[in-house]
C-alpha cells in the first residue's frame, strides 16, 4: 500500500516517455534529489530476502529516520532473525514481525514499501506480487530473469500505478553522472562508441551434490527455489553459491554487471527506452566480448578487461573529440588535457547505495519517478538479456527494439521465455 492520500502525479503510455523526466539532465538527476525531507511520516518497509546485498541496502535504509521496518519474510530462520535484531534495534521497539511466506507480510496493510533482495529468480515475481499488493518497491537487480518477465514487470508497475526503483544505484552516483554528462553536452564531440564492463560468463547447466534438506522452518528448500526447476538441496546454493547456474541466474552472468554498466551506456548514449539493433558475441585474447549497435549508428562494446583502473563497474564513452571512462572509485580519466579543466575531484564511491536508497524514500513520499524507474530498468535490462542471448547461443542477433523481439529468430526468440515451476507462477 503507497502511503496514504498520495499516489503517482502522472503514468506514461511508453518507455520513451516514462523516461524523459529523470533523463533531462544527467547531473539533475543526481542533484535534485540530494536533500532529504522532513520525517513528518514514516515510511513503513517490509523486506523481502534479505542476506549479504541485501544487508547492505538494508544499512541504507536505516540510516533514514523516517523508515520503519514492520516485518522481514525469508525463507532462512538465521536471516528472518539477523534482520529482526537490526529492525528492532532502529525502531526502537520489538514489532518487526517474522515470515516465512512472503504474501504474508504483503498482505498486511501497515506496510507502504518493500526491499526485495532476493537471488535473480524471485525478483521479478516477488515484485510483481508486491506491485498487484499496492507496495511501492526498491527491487535488487537484476529485476528479470528474462526479456518477457521485465516485460511484465514494467507493466504490472504501470497498472498498479506504485513506485518502483531498481538497485541499480549508479544512476545515483555523482561521478557517473558528471561522465554521461560529458557524454550528452557534446564535450567529447560526436558520440561515437560507448563501453560497458561485464563479468565473466558462466551458462552452468549442472547440479551439485545433493545433501540431507533441512527442515522447512530452518531453510524452506522448495521456497527458495520458487519458480527455479526443482533441483535437491545444497548448502552452496543458498549460501550464495548459485550463481553461474542456468536455473537460478540472469543472463549467464551478463546482468551481474551490465544491469548497472549497460544502463549507464544507455544514459549516456540518449538510447533510454531503447535498445541495440544488432549483438556479436566475439573472443578476443579468451576474454568476454560482445559487440552491438544502436539504430543511430552508436557502437556499444562490453568486455570484461583492458580498464584504466577506476575501479569496479567501469564505463567508457568515446566520442569524435575525445573520452571518459570512470568506476566505483570515483575518479574520472580523460582521453586529453582540454577535458581535465572541467574535471571534477572524486566525488563518491559508485558502491554507496545511500543516496538512491534516499531517492527512493522521496520518491515513495513525492510521488515522483525514481532515478532507476521500471522504464528505464526494463529497455536496459532487456538490451543485455539480448546480449546474453547472442553470447549464449554463438552467433549474430539480429533485435527489434520496438516490439522487443529477434527478427525471423525463432531460437532467440525462445530465449526471451521461461516456465516458472507449478505453484510459483505469478
Amino acid at each position: 500500500m503507497a502511503l496514504a492520500g498520495l499516489s503517482l502525479a502522472a503514468r506514461h503510455d511508453s518507455p520513451a516517455m516514462a523516461v524523459t523526466s529523470v533523463t533531462q539532465s544527467a547531473r539533475e538527476a543526481v542533484e535534485a534529489d540530494r536533500f532529504a525531507i522532513a520525517p513528518a511520516q514514516k515510511i513503513r518497509i517490509g523486506c523481502i530476502g534479505i542476506r549479504n546485498r541485501g544487508g547492505t541496502v538494508l544499512k541504507a535504509f536505516l540510516k533514514n529516520p523516517d523508515v520503519e521496518i514492520m516485518g522481514i519474510a525469508d525463507v532462512r530462520a538465521d536471516r528472518r532473525e539477523a534482520v529482526k535484531q537490526l529492525a528492532d534495534a532502529h525502531n526502537g521497539h520489538s514489532r518487526c514481525s517474522t515470515h516465512i511466506e512472503m504474501d504474508e507480510l504483503l498482505s498486511r496493510n501497515d506496510v507502504d514499501a518493500v526491499l526485495i533482495a532476493t537471488g535473480d529468480r524471485w525478483h521479478a515475481p516477488a515484485s510483481i506480487k508486491a506491485a498487484r499488493a499496492g507496495k511501492d518497491i526498491y527491487c535488487e537487480k537484476p529485476v528479470g530473469m528474462t526479456i518477457d518477465l521485465c516485460q511484465r514487470l514494467d507493466r504490472e508497475i504501470d497498472r498498479a500505478g506504485v513506485v518502483f526503483q531498481a538497485g541499480t544505484q549508479r544512476r545515483s552516483q555523482a561521478h557517473f553522472a558528471a561522465a554521461v554528462d560529458m557524454a550528452r553536452s557534446g564535450m567529447l564531440g560526436k558520440l561515437e562508441h560507448v563501453e560497458a564492463s561485464i563479468y565473466q560468463l558462466v551458462d552452468r547447466h549442472d547440479w551439485l551434490p545433493a545433501q540431507p534438506e533441512p527442515a522447512a522452518d530452518v531453510i524452506d528448500w522448495d521456497r527458495w527455489l520458487g519458480p527455479a526447476p526443482w533441483r535437491p538441496f545444497n548448502q552452496a546454493y543458498v549460501d550464495g553459491g548459485w550463481r553461474g547456474f542456468h536455473d537460478f541466474d540472469s543472463g549467464a552472468r551478463l546482468l551481474d554487471w551490465g544491469a548497472h554498466t549497460l544502463d549507464l551506456c544507455q544514459w549516456a548514449a540518449g538510447q533510454d527506452g531503447s535498445a541495440p539493433i544488432r549483438w556479436e558475441p566475439l573472443s578476443i585474447a579468451g576474454d568476454n566480448v560482445i559487440e552491438g549497435v544502436y539504430d543511430n549508428g552508436i557502437r556499444v562494446t562490453l568486455r570484461k578487461s583492458g580498464w584504466q583502473g577506476m575501479g569496479t563497474c567501469p564505463v567508457r564513452f568515446n566520442g569524435s573529440e575525445g573520452w571518459v571512462e570512470t568506476g566505483d572509485s570515483g575518479r574520472l580519466a580523460v582521453s586529453h588535457d582540454r577535458l581535465k579543466q572541467d574535471l571534477p575531484g572524486p566525488i563518491d564511491k559508485g558502491t554507496d547505495p545511500n543516496v538512491h536508497v534516499r531517492n527512493f524514500l522521496n520518491c515513495v513520499k513525492t510521488r515522483r519517478l525514481a532515478a532507476a524507474n521500471n522504464a528505464v530498468v526494463r529497455s536496459s535490462h532487456v538490451a543485455c538479456h539480448a546480449a546474453a542471448i547472442s553470447w549464449i547461443l554463438g552467433r549474430p542477433v539480429t533485435f527489434d527494439p520496438v516490439t522487443e523481439s529477434f527478427a525471423g529468430d525463432d531460437e532467440a526468440n525462445r530465449l526471451r521465455f521461461r516456465v516458472a515451476r507449478s505453484g510459483y507462477r505469478v
